[in-house]
């Protein structure tokens, strides 16, 4: 596959947390937790499973940072 996108963080599946209709899946990638939430059918679709590997890819035009 190939993609534009130059943020691309391999890791491994570390949770799976379904909801209603959404769910959260979270990546160990090189230690840092990543959590991206994606509709029920793509995690069936994909065939997401724990321990399994995926790639978080990160598209976005702003990063923003704020403290209390």
């Amino acid at each position: 596959m190939k993609i534009s996108a130059r943020n691309a963080l391999p890791g491994t599946i570390v949770a799976i947390k379904k909801g209603a209709t959404t769910a959260h899946v979270t990546l160990d990638v090189a230690g840092i937790k990543i959590t991206a939430s994606i509709t029920n059918e793509a995690v069936d679709d994909l065939g997401l499973v724990v321990g399994g590997t995926a790639t978080a890819i990160v598209k976005a035009s702003d990063v923003l940072i704020a403290v209390a």
